[in-house]
C-alpha cells in the first residue's frame, strides 16, 4: 500500500490486530528485511513495516536528510491515525525513531533501536573510510547522508522519555563506547550488547530479535 505524506509516497505492508509498532529498516534495505518477524508479530500486533523516502517502493528524491524522514513517519501516524505505537528502528531506522522521540515525546508508547548513532563520528573509523572511498565513486545520496549526518547532541538525548531499549551487536561498526553513551543519555533506557553479533546478523536472523522484542514489550497487554 502507498500513502501521500510529506509531499512523496511511503510503501508500507500491513499485517495482524492490536497495539501498533511500526519497522523502520536501514540504509540501503527496505520494509522485506523484516518479513519473518513482522509475520510472527502480526498474530499480537499490528504491524506496520514502512520503506522509507528513496528506499524500496517509496518516493525517489535527489536529496536525503534524517529529520525528513522523521516527518515522514510522524505524517504516517498522524495519517493512518495510529495512536501510540511502539517504533523499531534499525541503524538509519533507529536515528529517525530517536528524532522522533526528541521531537514527539508524546508520540510513541516504547522505542527500541538497534546500530544506530548520534553522529557520524560514531561509526568505526575503518568502516567510515570505506564509506568515503564509495562516495567517491558513486556520489550516493545515501551514503552522503551517513558521512554527514546525523547531529544529534547528548543534551537532545536526554528529553527523551520513551521508554528505550538501545541494542547493539559486540562487532558492531558503531563504536561500543558511542552505543552506550547514547543508552546512558537516554534516561531509564535499557542496553543490550550482543555477544558474537555484527552489525545487522541480529536483525536478519529474526528468531533472535523476536525475542529480544517481546522480553523487551512485555508489560504490553496484547502479550502473550
Amino acid at each position: 500500500m502507498k500513502l501521500k505524506v510529506n509531499g512523496i509516497e511511503l510503501y508500507y505492508n500491513q499485517t495482524g490486530q492490536g497495539n501498533p509498532i511500526i519497522f523502520l529498516h536501514g540504509n540501503g534495505q527496505d520494509h522485506t528485511i523484516f518479513t519473518g518477524i513482522t509475520k510472527r508479530l502480526s498474530t499480537t500486533h499490528t504491524v506496520y513495516a514502512i520503506d522509507s523516502r528513496d528506499h524500496g517502493r517509496s518516493s525517489k528524491v535527489e536529496h536525503l536528510d534524517y529529520y525528513s524522514k522523521m516527518d515522514d513517519v510522524a505524517d504516517f501516524i498522524h495519517e493512518l491515525k495510529i495512536e501510540k505505537p511502539i517504533i523499531y528502528g534499525f541503524s538509519d531506522g533507529g536515528i529517525i525513531g530517536l528524532l522522533l522521540a526528541i521531537n514527539h515525546p508524546d508520540m510513541l508508547s516504547k522505542l527500541i533501536i538497534s546500530g544506530a548513532n548520534t553522529s557520524p563520528e560514531g561509526i568505526k573509523k575503518t568502516t567510515r573510510f570505506l564509506l568515503k572511498v564509495w562516495y567517491f565513486f558513486t556520489r550516493s545520496n545515501k551514503v552522503k547522508l551517513m558521512l554527514t549526518q546525523p547531529n544529534i547532541t547528548d543534551a537532545q538525548l536526554n528529553v527523551i522519555t520513551t521508554p528505550t531499549l538501545v541494542l547493539a551487536g559486540h562487532s558492531d561498526v558503531i563504536k561500543e563506547e558511542h552505543t552506550k553513551s547514547m543508552a546512558k543519555n537516554i534516561h531509564g533506557s535499557q542496553l543490550q550488547i550482543l555477544k558474537g553479533e555484527s552489525h545487522a546478523s541480529y536483525v536478519l536472523q529474526n528468531d533472535k530479535l523476536y525475542d529480544i522484542i517481546k522480553t523487551f514489550l512485555g508489560g504490553d497487554k496484547n502479550e502473550k
